[in-house]
C-alpha cells in the first residue's frame, strides 16, 4: 500500500493578475499619495463629507498629519465654546466645520479664500 503525500509547508495562494485588452498589467488607479491623503482624512474624529474631498481634491491641497492635528485641536475648541458651524483657519487653509458631527464641510485654500463669503457659520478658529 502507498503511503499518502504529505505536505510539511503551508499552501500558498495563487496570484493572479489581470491584463487590459492591450495586454498590459492593469495598474491600481490611484497613486500612494492619493492613497495616503484618503487614510489621512478618514484617521481621528473628523471626517471629511464627499464636498470636501472633491475640494481637496480639484484644489490639490495635501494635508499633512500636522495640519490635521490643528483642525482636530480646534474643533475640539469649537465643540467646547458649544459651536455648531465653524470657519476654522489653519495656516492659508480654511475649513467650514461641522462641529456636531466633526465633519469638514468644505475646504479652500489660499488663492480660492480671497473675495469669497462664508455662510451659515457661528463661529470661527484660528488655528
Amino acid at each position: 500500500m502507498e503511503k499518502p503525500f504529505i505536505m510539511n509547508q503551508p499552501i500558498q495562494p495563487i496570484k493572479k493578475t489581470f491584463s487590459t485588452p492591450g495586454g498590459e498589467t492593469a495598474k491600481a488607479k490611484t497613486s500612494f499619495d492619493q492613497m495616503l491623503q484618503e487614510q489621512l482624512r478618514q484617521s481621528g474624529d473628523i471626517k471629511f463629507s464627499r464636498h470636501a474631498q472633491a475640494r481637496l481634491d480639484t484644489r490639490n491641497i495635501i494635508l499633512t498629519p500636522q495640519t490635521l492635528s490643528r483642525l482636530e485641536d480646534a474643533v475640539q475648541k469649537a465643540q467646547s465654546k458649544g459651536c455648531k458651524e465653524s470657519l476654522v483657519v489653519v495656516d492659508d487653509l480654511a475649513f467650514v466645520v461641522s462641529i456636531k458631527n466633526k465633519t469638514v464641510i468644505t475646504a479652500v485654500d489660499g488663492d480660492n479664500r480671497r473675495e469669497n463669503v462664508f455662510t451659515n457659520i457661528d463661529s470661527a478658529v484660528i488655528s
